[in-house]
């Protein structure tokens, strides 16, 4: 996927509203539209890259703000203390639906573990 297509890249360029929850030069994140806690927050990276397989070590800064801003925001939200889930899945057979790198940011109820 080009990033001219990419639904991702058209939020961080504001072409299609999101409810954004922060921003920088950097990256931005907001809610997810279909969220599956109270609180799902997206993380990305205002640069297109596709999945955590095209990261390279120049990229490494990148993936640890993302990481760094999710902890704020998990702050922000209220669900810092209680326990949070941040997850990445690389392409479809993990559950990448969107081809633009993401973080998910997932709070504000108790997760099974194992997962699923």
């Amino acid at each position: 996927m080009v990033a001219h297509s990419c639904l991702f890249c058209k939020i961080a360029n504001k072409e299609i509203p999101a409810k954004i929850v922060f921003e920088d030069p950097r990256i931005i994140a907001f809610e997810d539209v279909s969220p599956q806690a109270p609180v799902h927050v997206l993380l990305i990276p205002k640069r297109h890259i596709e999945k955590i397989s095209d990261l390279t070590e120049a990229d490494a800064e990148l993936a640890g703000y993302l990481i760094l801003a999710a902890k704020r925001i998990a702050k922000e939200r209220g669900i810092h203390d209680s326990g949070y889930r941040l997850v990445m899945n690389c392409n479809k057979d993990a559950g990448q639906a969107v081809f633009h790198l993401h973080l998910h940011l997932l709070g504000g109820r108790k997760f099974a573990w194992p997962p699923g």
